[in-house]
């Protein structure tokens, strides 16, 4: 089986990395050439401001953003604030409301807490100390990086087998929060349970989804318009990172489940 058939038509560069806990399993295209991972960034963020938790410089439920809303709420998507500018649209925790601003607001209160710029922290915690040498922070907090597929998967390695953060706070932040939330998911429409962590998207049973039909429901991770991915599925202990030169659209839609079927197919552990 080759696992990679959805992919070969394509024509643009792309680079995909499956990792396990340990090391990359298989790769495809050019996996070291540097790509936008437009909101895969998030992740970067979303981790960095766990370091910071987990170090005691922020709390979870201190106020941040909007009023009502806390840091819990900015992570989750729950604060309310709308996608990138305006009055915000709901009160904190009634809706999941997609927030480019949220990550923004959310990294400018983290960036006050530690006393340093966010991409600062953001390199100081998560990006040195993985060793993700070709990762660059430019701009927006919520869709600024660039880096290899590579390096997208050594962050995948680190939230598999994690090494910056406790393992509590880890199974909080890879769990619903704020379950039964209603909202869209950009480029998949509404979903009635829109489940999401601490920054990171949930799969739970949404459908339609950018992973595959048969991704754990515990699998999580996130998706860009850059033509980005990044999925964890703890269950079989396996991620796989995706980059490429084309943004989003019908052709992702089309190759990405069955990418990551064929791929839990090849690599997941049997029974």
């Amino acid at each position: 089986m080759d696992p990679f058939e959805s992919l070969r038509e394509l024509d643009f560069p792309v680079g995909v990395v499956v990792t396990d806990s340990v090391d990359a399993v298989a790769h495809y295209g050019d996996t070291t050439t540097p790509y936008r991972w437009a909101s895969v960034t998030k992740l970067l963020s979303a981790t960095a401001t766990l370091v910071a938790v987990e170090r005691g410089m922020v709390r979870l439920d201190e106020a941040a953003g909007p009023d009502g809303a806390t840091v819990r709420h900015l992570l989750a998507h729950a604060s309310g604030v709308p996608f990138d500018s305006g009055a915000t649209l709901s009160e904190p925790g009634r809706r999941r409301v997609y927030s480019n601003l949220g990550i923004e607001l959310l990294a400018e209160h983290v960036a006050d807490a530690v006393g340093t710029d966010f991409t600062g922290w953001v390199e100081e915690t998560v990006v040195d100390p993985l060793g993700m040498s070709t990762v660059l922070i430019e701009g927006s907090p919520a869709h600024g990086a660039t880096g290899s597929a590579e390096d997208l998967a050594v962050l995948g390695r680190e939230l598999l087998n994690p090494t910056l953060l406790g393992r509590e706070l880890y199974e909080e932040a890879t769990s619903v929060v704020f379950p039964g939330l209603s909202g869209v998911l950009p480029g998949y429409g509404r979903q009635e349970h829109n489940d999401w962590g601490l920054g990171f998207e949930i799969r739970d049973h949404k459908s339609p989804h950018w992973t595959g039909q048969n991704s754990s429901p515990r699998t999580f991770g996130h998706f860009g318009q850059s033509g980005s991915f990044l999925w964890v599925d703890p269950e079989v202990h396996l991620s796989t990172a995706f980059l490429g030169s084309e943004p989003f659209g019908d052709w992702a839609v089309e190759a990405w489940p069955p990418l990551t079927d064929a791929i839990l197919a090849q690599h997941a552990p049997l029974g």
